[in-house]
């Protein structure tokens, strides 16, 4: 076994990092031949429950997990971490307005941005998973000066799945039929899923399905399927959005198939469809495989797409401008 991949993760108790935890441990996301090393982190009031997590993971025996360490101080799970996976936030409450949401989760992003900058490693990779990610993202990344501005992701990954099972229900073929959906701009109900550039069995989807339907609900169904599942099952997405994470950090570690991208919401600087420079945009991305991205240009869309686009665009702007005091 090769020196471990220390791997901090946030909310360690929760139903997401459940579903997260123990297929890092395994060797499923960077090999069974590459230990790895589980930094946690918990609230002090849910420490117990996150021993428990730590007991069955200990009790699977996994050859690639090599240590776990488990604490409610942010600045030790830190310490020296390659990847950071920021599961952990402040859910909304009832009657909460996502303005609300964006304040109440401010002070805790821009104290984990203060400790990635202190403690992780210099080759550390951040994803945002907890919601509102992308303007969580933004707060942890301007709070950590020190590491480099591309190395910050927030997850439009669960919105791209989403998208593609369902296109591939509605073409009546497979998931892996379908290629290069693009998530665009803020993982909220104004995310853009692309239906000019999406293929499906190797053409156009616009060529494949209805323009009205993926105008309307396609974009609908993936924009709200959060919602859905709420309703349906009572609880948010955990399982879903676990398998999304990983997915995400998958694809950073593995090179990107020639002609083929994948979402991520990252840093606009000098990006090269005209968004504002400094926003966390979920962008088409490709990567050697190194953990380093570049954002893909040349993506055309028609005037409804770029519309949504804009309206994307401009809602982070007034997500940026409730956080900018923490900025």
């Amino acid at each position: 076994m090769s020196e471990p991949i220390r791997v901090a993760v946030t909310g360690g108790a929760g139903q997401i990092c459940y579903n997260l935890l123990f297929r890092i441990a395994s060797g499923e996301v960077f090999g069974a031949n590459q230990s790895v090393e589980l930094r946690i982190l918990e609230l002090p009031v849910a420490m117990g429950a996150l021993e428990g997590v730590a007991m069955e993971l200990q009790d699977c025996a996994f050859p690639a997990l090599e240590n776990i360490v488990l604490s409610d101080d942010v600045n030790e799970v830190m310490r020296g971490a390659n990847w950071v996976l920021l599961v952990g936030s402040k859910p909304r409450g009832p009657g909460m307005e996502r303005g609300d949401l964006i304040r109440e989760n401010g002070p805790i992003f821009t104290a984990t941005g203060r400790a990635i900058n202190a403690n992780a490693a210099a080759d550390v990779r951040v994803l945002v998973v907890g919601n509102p990610c992308n303007t969580n993202c933004l707060i942890t990344m301007h709070n950590a000066p020190d590491v480099p501005r591309d190395r910050f992701h927030a997850m439009t990954r669960l919105d791209q799945n989403r998208a593609e099972t369902q296109l591939a229900t509605r073409a009546g073929t497979s998931v892996r039929a379908v290629k290069n959906m693009v998530i665009w701009g803020n993982h909220s109900a104004k995310q853009v899923p692309d239906y000019c550039n999406v293929t499906i069995n190797g053409q156009p989807a616009v060529d494949e399905l209805e323009l009205d339907y993926l105008r309307g609900e396609f974009t609908d169904t993936v924009a709200k399927r959060g919602a859905a599942i709420i309703a349906a099952r009572g609880k948010s997405s955990a399982a879903s959005a676990a398998s999304a994470a990983l997915d995400a950090v998958k694809s950073l570690i593995t090179p990107t198939p020639e002609g083929e991208y994948f979402s991520s919401a990252v840093v606009s600087d000098g990006n090269p469809y005209g968004i504002p420079d400094g926003l966390i945009f979920s962008f088409p991305c490709r990567s050697t495989g190194n953990g380093d991205y570049e954002i893909v240009p040349g993506l055309e869309w028609d005037e409804h797409l770029a519309a949504k686009i804009a309206d994307t665009r401009d809602e982070l702007l007034e997500e940026r401008e409730i956080v900018s005091y923490l900025l």
